[in-house]
């Protein structure tokens, strides 16, 4: 601790002696430029003596050591200003008052630009910007810049001035016509995102630094994916918090991914309200070892809940989420239970134990394909599993419960879809008959890099030469990160009375195929040329698109723009009650009659020939 503070005294002690020997020369040249000699300046030494000292004063007053030497810009200029000011006005008082020093007015003002430009600060810009013209494009990697604001400008400065930093700015992009033709720090705006790929070319660019941190997501995403189609190197600036902070540097950069092409505008939520109501609560998390459910326990643990209890049947998942929360937070009061939700006495057991206040339940069955082919599964762990919690809830008094949906529960066609409707219906139930609980649901579309998700399929394919394999041409999605649309479960879980579906707004649907050959260029390859994509068909039970909200629901807006109340539909809660009756028996039996029990719920629903195969002793065998 020692050795770096004496270091930095001698580095402070070397740059006040290197300022006050260039101030002492810069008043010689002033005096020489309007027409004095050297030595009738130096007949006054007391008054030079004065002046070098008041100078040295006021450039520790003013923090001038603590400025950066490589990137002073206006607001440095700003603080050297006002030191030159501080020791010049007193020194000409003093001067003129004691007959050591009068100095004309226009030495004054040639005093002041010499002092400006000699002072160390900038010199050592000067010298970075001369040496950057000269050093040539050899052993430096050619860069394109897109956004010629501040982030951009920013960005080509330290690149110009760092020896550390061996990248060349040979032209910039900007929407703006009127940008067009000039120059940031020197290099050439040539032309709006249209013209990337021919200048890419036309300056044999190596790598694309996107700089536009205000920018929509709509517009990074069209950017990026331009930049993608180059098949250079693309990074981009996180946002605009880095340029604030006078941080739009280099090492801010990351590389582009697969969410800057989705175009989607950064999520924010109001977290006073989350606060509001996890802070000091129990929270139970059903499925909480789960992509969905341990994203929930991430952003929980960051809200001082009084206690977390993870509630998984595969242990694996929950150890490692467990193990993850423990490091990051070891004050927080963390408990993993194992079982499963179909089993209503460890529902109980649970719920006795932990006496949550708030319950998240994410535990269900997703894959559609899989469902198609094991509806009993489907029907005993989304449809009684809910139940089972629902209720559980409601015996133990249950602050707020709030269940995650999909948008496959919207009109559904195949078996995940109808008995996440089934659950939503439940959840409807409850919200009538109980008197302490609020009940919701929130719905929304698939979610980048969960379990199931295309993305870590399509990796796969991509590491092994391909080819990767795509359902249908025209198939789209909804698409959100893990982390936004568990932000925005608990920004909706603020806003719950009971009853109500919320919706998130998952942005513009993408189309699958159009998401493989981006993964593709990200990955360094050329789609249908190095990496091959082949159509298999539409699987049993999927749609071409997925929507988020029945026509009947109507909607209602939240205090966030990204999550909306659907009115629940009327539902007979008699038939549905039967209807339960016989689906919990018929879904043990795995009783063929279970699916014409879901299209009496969900009449949307479409029975397919795949749900009557079964699987003989001979085939089961040989799997």
């Amino acid at each position: 601790m020692k050795s770096k503070k004496m270091r930095k005294l001698k580095k402070c002690l070397a740059l006040s002696l290197v300022d006050l020997f260039s101030l002492f020369l810069a008043w010689l040249f002033a005096h020489a430029a309007t027409g004095g000699s050297f030595a009738t300046l130096l007949d006054k030494p007391l008054g030079i003596a004065f002046v070098v000292a008041a100078a040295a004063l006021s450039f520790i007053f003013w923090g001038l050591y603590r400025l950066p030497l490589h990137n002073a810009g206006f607001h440095e200029m700003l603080h050297l200003l006002a030191a030159i000011l501080s020791a010049l006005i007193p020194s000409m008082i003093v001067g003129a008052l004691t007959g050591q020093m009068t100095v004309p007015q226009v030495i004054v003002i040639f005093g002041i630009f010499f002092n400006l430009t000699a002072l160390s600060r900038f010199s050592f810009r000067f010298l970075g910007a001369l040496r950057y013209r000269f050093s040539g494009r050899q052993g430096k990697i050619a860069v394109m810049v897109i956004g010629g604001g501040d982030a951009g400008a920013m960005m080509i400065r330290e690149m110009q001035q760092s020896d550390k930093v061996k990248y060349l700015p040979l032209c910039v992009i900007d929407d703006d016509p009127q940008k067009k033709g000039t120059t940031v720090c020197g290099v050439p705006v040539v032309g709006a995102r249209g013209a990337i790929e021919a200048m890419v070319e036309k300056y044999e660019i190596e790598q694309i630094f996107v700089a536009i941190p205000t920018a929509r997501g709509k517009d990074i995403g069209e950017i990026c994916e331009i930049c993608a189609r180059t098949g250079r190197k693309v990074r981009v600036l996180p946002g605009i918090y880095e340029v604030l902070e006078g941080q739009a540097t280099i090492g801010h950069m990351r590389d582009i991914d697969i969410n800057d092409l989705l175009g989607r505008d950064p999520i924010r939520i109001n977290n006073r309200d989350v606060f509001a109501y996890i802070e000091g609560k129990s929270i139970l998390v059903t499925g909480g070892g789960g992509s969905i459910g341990s994203e929930l326990c991430r952003q929980i643990a960051a809200h001082n809940p009084a206690c977390l209890t993870i509630f998984d049947i595969y242990e694996n998942n929950a150890y490692d989420i467990e193990m993850e929360l423990r490091r990051k937070y070891p004050q927080l009061s963390l408990r993993v239970l194992i079982g499963s939700v179909r089993d209503e006495v460890r529902v109980s057991q649970v719920f006795e134990a932990v006496r949550p206040d708030i319950v998240f339940h994410a535990a269900a069955h997703k894959h559609v394909p899989l469902m198609e082919t094991s509806p009993a599964e489907a029907v005993k762990n989304n449809v009684f599993g809910t139940y089972n919690v629902a209720r559980a809830a409601d015996a133990f008094g249950v602050e707020r419960f709030v269940m995650i949906s999909t948008d496959k529960a919207v009109n559904p066609t195949n078996v995940m879809g109808a008995t996440k409707r089934i659950c939503e219906m439940i959840v409807q139930y409850f919200a009538t008959r109980s008197e302490k609980t609020d009940y919701v649901a929130v719905r929304f579309g698939n979610v980048l890099g969960s379990n199931g998700s295309v993305i870590p399929l399509f990796k796969k394919q991509i590491a092994a030469g391909g080819p990767v394999t795509v359902t249908h041409k025209d198939i789209i999605r909804y698409f959100m990160t893990i982390p936004e649309a568990v932000s925005l479960v608990l920004q909706a879980g603020a806003y719950a009375t009971g009853g109500e579906i919320f919706v998130l707004d998952m942005g513009e649907p993408v189309k699958i195929v159009t998401l493989a050959e981006n993964l593709i260029r990200l990955s360094g390859y050329r789609p249908y040329q190095d990496i091959d994509i082949q159509f298999t068909g539409l699987r049993p039970g999927e749609k071409l698109f997925e929507e988020l909200l029945m026509n009947e629901e109507g909607m209602r807006t939240t205090p966030n723009k990204m999550i909306y109340i659907g009115k629940p539909i009327h539902f007979d809660e008699a038939v549905l009650l039967d209807t339960l009756d016989e689906m919990r028996e018929a879904a043990r039996e795995d009783n063929p009659a279970l699916l014409s029990m879901i299209k009496t719920l969900v009449p949307t629903y479409h029975i397919d020939d795949c749900h009557s195969v079964k699987i003989s002793k001979s085939e089961g065998d040989k799997q």
